[in-house]
């Protein structure tokens, strides 16, 4: 049987796992999913309304469910993880088991600047004040790092190159 060859991309929300995703997915001839996008085809419903309708706790348990059908369903492809998506319910483990896990790391600070101007679309920091939204950036960064950190690669947001990332990830694939 052919290994299944799949590459994670994690990291907090803005740190453009999608954006880079797709060009990872096209330069490595895979296949590309975004594991939001996924979940709302399959909902039928935007992932804002998704998470609001449903809460929290049972929103990860639905991404938990699209995760595990994106990996049992796929060979060759790139994922674009929610950004919590690794740190619930033992995600960081299946995820471990399964490919290559790359997170795409930023600061807290970086991250601001990118994510203060989407608000509305990012159901967790949505109709966060500036300030408070800032220190919200910094303390969920900081639990979910203990998640990330456990990537089979990390590497800078910020300084993403797509050929980097294929030379990175190709003795791994």
């Amino acid at each position: 049987m052919e290994d299944k060859k799949l590459i994670f991309l994690c990291g907090f929300m803005g740190c453009g796992k999608t954006t880079q995703g797709k060009k990872l997915a096209k330069a490595l001839g895979y296949h590309f999913i975004d594991l939001d996008e996924y979940t709302a085809n399959k909902y039928d419903k935007d992932i804002t309304d998704i998470f609001q309708e449903f809460g929290e706790d049972e929103f990860r348990k639905i991404e938990t469910t699209s995760l595990t059908e994106c990996i049992t369903d796929n060979m060759k492809t790139v994922i674009a993880l929610g950004g919590g998506t690794p740190c619930f319910n033992n995600n960081i483990d299946l995820l471990k088991k399964s490919g290559t896990v790359v997170y795409l790391k930023m600061s807290a600070d970086d991250l601001y600047k990118r994510l203060f101007k989407e608000t509305a679309k990012r159901p967790l920091v949505a109709n966060k004040e500036t300030d408070e939204l800032y220190v919200y950036i910094k303390d969920l960064l900081a639990k979910r790092e203990v998640f990330y950190n456990q990537a089979t690669i990390s590497v800078d947001g910020n300084l993403y190159e797509v050929d980097e990332m294929k030379q990175l990830v190709s003795p791994k694939v």
